[in-house]
């Protein structure tokens, strides 16, 4: 009998088994470890990021055949059509778009001092990134009849006062541009998701934080991260990491969401379930 170890690597393997993969933003954070899961699940992955360093020492530490780096600022349409035509030429199709690049912009900006030219920028990366991923995945899925985009979203994507304007907004409008792109795309038997994760302790979340990278300071900026995360969550005792928003992407690319489309699946430990503050003042337990 094979041991409970060896049994969940080959049930792993099969979830994605074949399928061809393009992860926006899969170099860091999130992004990486939903690389990994689709590595571990047999996926083969076109790694499409604008940090090229991060991008090829993640493909080079990673122990897979079937994984390559692509340059792609998704902020430029070419960009993604070249990240989505490159996976096409190595592996022939594209079974799985994820959309998961993605910037805040500044925290704690007072609305009357926003330069415009970094919300454009924000909703460049965010919105426009995310149509552009939609649109060449579709030019490759439709012929097909099938396939399965994911795109990350936020909790800011469904409230406000988590982030900043620009962020909230074009959060708002990722979820928005899911639910229009699953109405046209249903019709081709393509699926259009996006998961919303509460914070997770990330590159790009501990920007937010003054600290010099290396150093001690950093380590304090990530306790510091983690335990305001923790205080201000809901579900309590459990701490979200980025391999949980990635176990919620491989089951929204697998067949087992075969009827799931137009889905924004919180991964928030129910925070946009809860009015915190009145729960606080009424002090329920």
């Amino acid at each position: 009998m094979a041991s409970a170890s060896s049994t969940g690597s080959s049930l792993c393997s099969e979830r994605l088994l074949g399928k061809v993969a393009v992860v926006t933003g899969g170099a860091n954070g999130i992004g990486a470890s939903i690389v990994r899961s689709f590595l571990r699940h047999g996926a083969k992955v076109c790694v499409a990021d604008i940090e090229d360093d991060a991008g090829h020492r993640l493909v080079e530490s990673l122990s897979f055949d079937h994984i390559f780096y692509c340059h792609c600022n998704v902020a430029v349409e070419e960009d993604v059509k070249r990240a989505v035509d490159a996976a096409v030429a190595k592996y022939g199709t594209v079974d799985i778009m994820v959309n998961n690049a993605g910037i805040t912009g500044p925290f704690g900006a007072d609305i009357r001092n926003v330069d415009i030219s970094m919300f454009e920028q924000v909703f460049d990366v965010n919105v426009k990134g995310v149509f552009s991923g939609m649109k060449h995945a579709a030019r490759v899925m439709i012929p097909k009849k099938k396939g399965a985009i994911i795109s990350t979203c936020s909790v800011a994507g469904v409230m406000g006062g988590v982030g900043p304007h620009a962020y909230t907004g074009s959060k708002h409008a990722v979820v928005g541009l899911t639910k229009s792109a699953a109405c046209e795309l249903g019709q081709h038997g393509i699926r259009v998701n996006c998961v919303a994760p509460y914070g997770v302790v990330t590159g790009l979340s501990l920007s937010i934080v003054p600290h010099k990278k290396g150093t001690d300071e950093e380590k304090l900026a990530v306790a510091a991260l983690r335990h305001d995360m923790a205080e201000k969550a809901n579900l309590k005792g459990v701490e979200l990491t980025a391999n949980d928003v990635a176990n919620a992407v491989v089951f929204l690319a697998s067949d087992e969401a075969n009827y799931i489309s137009g889905v924004n699946l919180m991964v928030d430990g129910g925070f946009s379930a809860v009015y915190n503050s009145f729960r606080n003042l009424a002090q329920i337990e």
